[in-house]
């Protein structure tokens, strides 16, 4: 407790709530002398300031307003942390905040999963067999809405992603919607589908798949290790190949990529780390990365995959990861 980098938690939560009750719009001449008397305690209550400091430092912020250089370790300029000060109250603890983090980023998934007829947790996998007898492999993270009622059997993939061995009937074609993006229809074949905040992609493994594209009209037939993905906001198709055997790699513990974006890794092991990983630097974001990394160990996979470029994973706290040139 007595180094820096190893400040208590509860201290450093104490930090993390005087950083955004001094941001409030409804400060007081009261607060700032209750935090005065707070960080001069001892040079433990400073240290945890100080990493405060460095933490919204490292997120693109900077420090409260108005405190005394001797209370304000780095100087940072004036600001209110954005997105932040407005929407939490006063008092709120930095594993609150956390908390509010996770619901934030959340939020549309817990929507989605109350309509899902299966679905799974951070970090857990499981298979599922339909009544054709079909077979779903559900991803982390992941859920599927199952309809069998009609002429079709359709399933929508609401989040994550699945492996699905669909299981041959020429009466009834097997249709998967992928987040509402793509449409992939199939009689008897096994396949990929992965939907992120910026990706939607299928990799078949085998068999053949008609695949379209409903808001632009585009349609293609895929073969053995076609590998194609859409860009959610440009709508953008592109097709290429991969190792067939490199398919739903993640069945086996492993993320296997290929010419993505850093952010669309990071929403991928997402889906395995219980903290929130946020990218501070949108250069680090959009840079592009082909490689395979460990999902039984996402913080190493994290460091794998922004290492190479010169940045960090700095772990601020067990609920939350910064990724960062810093």
């Amino acid at each position: 407790m007595t180094r820096h980098d190893q400040i208590d938690e509860a201290l450093l939560e104490e930090a993390m709530d005087w950083f955004l009750r001094l941001n409030e719009p409804s400060r007081s001449n009261s607060d700032e002398l209750a935090f005065a008397a707070w960080i001069g305690r001892s040079a433990q209550h400073q240290q945890a300031w100080t990493k405060a400091c460095r933490t919204w430092e490292v997120m693109g912020e900077t420090s409260p307003v108005n405190i005394p250089a001797w209370q304000n370790p780095r100087r940072a300029p004036a600001a209110r942390p954005r997105g932040f000060g407005r929407r939490k109250a006063a008092g709120i603890g930095f594993a609150a905040l956390a908390a509010c983090l996770v619901a934030i980023v959340a939020g549309p998934s817990i929507v989605m999963r109350s309509q899902a007829d299966y679905a799974t947790a951070t970090a857990q996998t499981r298979r599922v067999t339909l009544e054709d007898g079909s077979t779903v492999d559900l991803s982390a993270a992941s859920a599927i809405a199952v309809d069998f009622s009609g002429t079709a059997r359709r399933v929508k993939l609401l989040s994550g992603e699945a492996f699905f061995d669909v299981r041959p009937d020429t009466s009834r074609p097997f249709v998967v919607d992928a987040g509402g993006e793509l449409d992939i229809t199939v009689v008897g074949t096994a396949f990929d589908v992965n939907v992120t905040p910026q990706l939607a992609t299928v990799q078949l493994a085998h068999g053949a798949v008609d695949l379209s594209a409903p808001q632009t009209g585009a349609a293609m037939k895929l073969k053995p290790g076609d590998f194609v993905s859409l860009e959610r906001r440009s709508g953008q198709l592109s097709r290429s190949s991969m190792d067939v055997e490199a398919i739903a790699s993640w069945r086996g513990g492993k993320l296997f990529v290929q010419d993505v974006p850093i952010s669309s890794v990071v929403a991928e092991l997402q889906r395995y780390h219980p903290s929130w990983i946020t990218v501070a630097s949108g250069e680090l974001a959009g840079r592009r990365v082909t490689g395979l990394y460990d999902l039984t160990d996402p913080d190493r996979a994290l460091e794998a995959l922004v290492g190479p470029y010169g940045a960090k994973v700095h772990h601020v706290s067990p609920y939350l990861r910064v990724l960062s040139f810093l």
